[in-house]
């Protein structure tokens, strides 16, 4: 089962712009530490449109190797090819991945019949069990609820992050496909709806910084504290709205530089925060008591 925080890993560089691996050697082993239940390495937060196969290979080995059996790595392995996907899937089973994640293809823009198609053939050919994502706001197409309920009886399809930002389609989601798939919430900010309407957690941006209070609001809820969750949530919010002040993963790596980790810069065509938005981050850093 899918249940906890999983941390879309943010990638580490080196002044050459390098993959930082003894960085991100310690920066796997912190979350361990932390108690997060899962990482996703070579994620969208990975900036993997940009991360060559070596450094795909590399992020996933550190991951797999760093990481004890309790802590599932979710390897990151969309793309907007059906064989490349599949590729992609069969190195990381290879390289002791648990699971992969893979987006609906981007650009395409393939209708409900070429999702279902799609992933049929990622579960069938993969050789892993696979968290769909939903990211219609990158990718340009939704995966709807039917098309989920369609996929959600094979053996190899076990979650979906859901990242619409809809609570009702997420709701549907729910409701058709009952424990047949667990749905983790794409959005910080929405982690306790999500899980209030039957989600099992989170794919998480801000467990880069700050893993324990998301923890604790989802046991809070869990154990049926929900007062003690929803003051979690009301705190955490201006740090969630603070990740995507502009495009991620600038944000949550201009934050963790901030607070003293050497992430490095964003690879282009992303760039590096405005002044203003860089300004505007401190604060939200300085008011949760995160940067002193």
């Amino acid at each position: 089962m899918l249940k906890g925080l999983f941390i879309a890993m943010a990638t580490p560089f080196s002044k050459d712009g390098s993959l930082n691996t003894g960085l991100l050697r310690e920066l796997v082993k912190e979350q361990v530490s932390r108690g997060s239940n899962g990482l996703v390495p070579c994620a969208t937060t990975s900036e993997s449109p940009t991360l060559s196969a070596s450094e795909q290979k590399a992020m996933i080995e550190i991951a797999v190797e760093n990481s004890p059996d309790e802590v599932t790595v979710i390897a990151g392995c969309g793309t907007n090819s059906t064989e490349k996907s599949i590729e992609n899937i069969k190195r990381a089973a290879d390289l002791g991945a648990d699971m992969a994640m893979t987006s609906a293809p981007y650009y395409n823009k393939p209708t409900q019949e070429g999702l279902y198609r799609h992933f049929r053939e990622l579960a069938d050919r993969g050789g892993l069990p696979l968290l769909l994502y939903n990211v219609p706001g990158r990718t340009g197409v939704n995966i709807d609820p039917e098309t989920v309920e369609r996929l959600a009886g094979h053996e190899n399809i076990a979650g979906i992050k859901e990242a619409s930002g809809d609570l009702e389609q997420i709701s549907e989601i729910i409701v058709r496909c009952g424990d047949r798939i667990d749905l983790l919430s794409g959005d910080d900010a929405l982690t306790l709806p999500v899980l209030s309407v039957g989600g099992k957690g989170v794919v998480s941006v801000l467990g880069n910084i700050t893993p324990s209070p998301i923890l604790e609001m989802i046991s809070s809820f869990e154990r049926g504290d929900l007062g003690g969750a929803l003051d979690i949530h009301r705190k955490l919010l201006p740090l969630c709205q603070a990740m995507f002040i502009e495009t991620n993963p600038a944000p949550v790596k201009e934050a963790m530089n901030m607070l003293g980790t050497d992430m490095g810069g964003v690879r282009l065509p992303l760039a590096e925060l405005s002044s203003g938005s860089r300004d505007k981050l401190r604060k939200v850093l300085r008011d949760s008591g995160l940067l002193k």
